[in-house]
């Protein structure tokens, strides 16, 4: 990974894209540890998180992160979801945040030095060119290593930097603590005391 210290950052985080990635890799990210690692490369400006909602459920399994990403430095963007009839009559959910994320970028490219775009999608090709034509570096964050590769060889190869996703598991996974049946961590449940 190429970073300068005195660059300013920006993250554009597909959420549905990224989410997918790390589950084909076999890993869940820990957002706090993604945004201090990335921090610690550069004067971190933004980090966006796009991700659609559906509106009209009781409960949305994706409300307490867009909760907790909101207080913990993240700037949200989202949009509720679109319901619709395909052409055999199945009820599809759409809920796609290109747009939204391509405009954020065009808009902050004047503003930063490197853009950390965490997404596949090649439909970013030419927004990564439009913003590289600005003197703007871009560095992709996707997978090749799954089945099939989550990243477009075509996005891959407009950036200036392809940082392979399970590269970054060991610092930005998260950890999962075993629990007890009484719901107490194994660790904590253990303590040595001084010696």
């Amino acid at each position: 990974m190429i970073f300068y210290q005195e660059e300013r950052l920006a993250m554009f985080i597909d959420g549905a894209n990224l989410y997918a990635a790390a589950r084909a890799l076999g890993f869940d990210i820990d957002y706090k540890r993604l945004l201090d690692m990335f921090a610690s490369k550069g004067r971190l400006i933004r980090a966006f998180y796009y991700t659609a909602l559906v509106e009209d459920q009781e409960y949305s399994p994706i409300r307490p992160l867009v909760d907790w990403l909101d207080y913990n430095g993240y700037t949200m963007v989202t949009k509720p979801t679109k319901e619709f009839t395909d052409a055999s009559g199945r009820r599809k959910i759409k809920g796609n945040m290109d747009i939204e994320l391509a405009i954020d970028v065009m808009e902050m490219a004047e503003h930063v030095d490197h853009i950390l775009l965490f997404s596949g999608d090649g439909d970013f090709r030419r927004l990564v060119e439009a913003v590289q034509r600005k003197g703007v570096r871009v560095s992709v964050i996707s997978t090749v290593r799954s089945q099939p590769p989550m990243v477009a060889d075509e996005l891959r190869r407009q950036a200036d930097n392809f940082i392979e996703l399970q590269d970054l598991a060991g610092t930005i996974a998260r950890v999962h603590h075993h629990r007890d049946p009484l719901g107490m961590d194994a660790h904590a449940a253990y303590d040595p005391g001084p010696r």
